[in-house]
């Protein structure tokens, strides 16, 4: 193990920073490419929206795969898992399990009553303007905080490859990664984002693959034998097997789980995607294609996780730029070198790229949408002026995701995601389900949950470790935590979906419910649903 760890510091030690920023703008220079070339053809709101709904179930697959597997699934769960241990491992297997609502819950359901945004569904069969109004604001939110750890990873991951420890230099290479995002979208829309995203799914999954069969080959293909070393190179010994080493709190673990499983259903980035199919059938095709490709990447998360625990130390890992999401990276380094190492930091920097990208898109067709043109201009505003819309929301987008980025350097991106599954869970996904599933659903429980559950969450957060009290806080150590939880969920989605139901129950009779009828046929047949698409 000894020879190991000092082949570890020899490879460190050979880390070539012209080599990686060689191999980094290839990377950005081809995605460019592609964004450009797929960008010709954005002449409409769908086109730019949703990619002119001309992609098929397995291309959407790849792309949500891409969109899905962000920075928090590679560097943040690869750190969360080297650190941690079986802790770090519960985002990976909440991460996948929630897939399973996303495909039996909302995936066909969504894309037959809805056109481009998660307010078309809700706003179907309520008051358009408080509703659209709402679930805009939630999904700027959720978009933020999701922005937040892509951001934060970037920082990490260019840091650790061009060897910058100090403040001002990671901040510069933040913004660098808020300005290329931009780029991204303002040239290629949703069809230029898309193929980003399944050039970079293919690019992921593959030296994830290509890392773990090495791991294993170094261990004999024994995954007994790769958990012993990792027992041998941790601090903690055999307790990074065990529950328990992140998470003391038990019902802080179980809040995190829910936030997990649940949160995808209501992630407005991913309920996007099913609008760039041209069918229902073609929705559900493109979510079973995105689970077993998501389900493959997260088993090899495990033998990563534990193979840079075991190769590069949490020492190492901890005391590199970038902090617990630099375990990825090392673990190439320590694999193939330099080399390996660049290409993965590449990949990782593209997986970043095709992410924020897809959450700009996302909020930029929500506020244009829904707030400029569903409540603003009530209806009336022309494809045009909801495009140039957007592009200004993109660039305000671009300058708070920096300044967020630079806030939040140093925590771990699985985690952040993980506060922004929250707010989607507790915030969005009662106002789904109850859209989709209950006639007696109105407009004040659409309001009431919404806002209930996002600022219940919101208000959890700010006042939970997260913000203060801890080393890894935000305001580091000042102040103490009021609320004990780091993640709010196991409050927070209860409260969402009680106001939904007070709310409703108190307004009955408010809504028509021919149109809620209606809704239930739409939603379930998909019949009305291509000719809503059209107009």
């Amino acid at each position: 193990m000894n020879a190991v760890h000092a082949a570890v510091e020899t490879t460190q030690a050979e880390n070539n920073p012209i080599l990686n920023i060689t191999i980094f703008g290839l990377f950005v220079a081809v995605t460019l490419v592609i964004v450009i070339r797929a960008s010709r053809n954005n002449k409409t709101a769908a086109d730019f929206y949703a990619g002119g709904r001309a992609f098929s179930g397995p291309q959407n697959g790849f792309a949500i795969a891409g969109d899905y597997l962000s920075a928090a699934s590679f560097l943040g769960i690869v750190g969360a898992i080297a650190v941690n241990g079986y802790d770090g491992f519960l985002y990976s297997i909440g991460f996948l399990v929630a897939w399973l609502v996303a495909l039996l819950l909302v995936a066909e359901l969504m894309r037959n009553t809805g056109k481009f945004t998660m307010a078309d569904v809700l706003s179907f069969r309520l008051k358009q303007r408080p509703v659209r109004m709402a679930a805009a604001i939630s999904t700027l939110t959720v978009c933020f905080f999701y922005l937040l750890a892509q951001m934060a990873g970037a920082g990490g991951l260019v840091s650790l490859l061009l060897g910058i420890d100090d403040e001002i230099g990671t901040a510069v290479v933040v913004t660098v990664v808020g300005v290329l995002m931009v780029g991204y979208v303002l040239i290629g829309g949703m069809k230029g984002t898309t193929w980003v995203q399944i050039v970079k799914a293919f690019l992921l999954i593959g030296g994830a693959i290509l890392m773990a069969i090495w791991v294993l080959v170094i261990h004999g293909f024994n995954f007994n034998d790769l958990l012993a070393a990792a027992v041998a190179a941790s601090p903690d010994g055999e307790a990074t097997l065990n529950p328990g080493l992140q998470y003391t709190n038990p019902v802080d673990f179980l809040s995190l789980g829910l936030a997990l499983v649940l949160g995808t259903a209501g992630l407005p980035h991913v309920l996007m995607r099913f609008y760039t199919v041209p069918t229902a059938k073609e929705a559900r095709r493109s979510v079973v294609w995105a689970i077993w490709l998501i389900g493959l990447f997260y088993l090899l998360t495990l033998v990563l996780g534990y193979g840079a625990g075991a190769l590069v130390g949490e020492e190492t890992i901890l005391g590199a730029p970038g902090g617990v999401n630099s375990a990825a990276p090392l673990l190439a380094q320590a694999l193939g070198g330099a080399v390996l190492m660049g290409i993965i930091s590449a990949v990782a920097f593209a997986t970043i790229l095709a992410v924020v990208a897809g959450l700009t898109i996302t909020a930029a067709a929500s506020f244009s949408h829904d707030i400029y043109n569903g409540v603003v201009k009530r209806g009336t505003a022309t494809e045009g002026q909801e495009r140039k819309v957007a592009n200004i929301t993109i660039l305000v987008i671009g300058v708070l995701a920096i300044l967020g980025g630079i806030a939040v350097l140093g925590q771990n991106v699985a985690f952040l995601v993980a506060l922004a599954f929250a707010i989607a869970a507790s915030a969005n996904l009662p106002t789904i389900l109850y859209s989709l599933f209950w006639r007696g659903f109105t407009t004040r429980g659409a309001v009431w949950s919404m806002y209930g559950g996002l600022g219940t969450a919101i208000v959890l957060i700010v006042l939970s470790p997260v913000f203060w009290g801890t080393p890894t806080s935000v305001f580091g150590e000042t102040g103490v935590a009021i609320w004990p939880l780091s993640n709010p969920g196991i409050v927070s989605i209860p409260v969402g979906f009680l106001l939904g139901w007070i709310g409703s129950l108190t307004s009955k009779g408010s809504e028509d419910p021919r149109v809620a009828a209606e809704m239930e046929v739409r939603s379930l047949t998909g019949h009305g649903a291509e000719k809503a698409v059209q107009h």
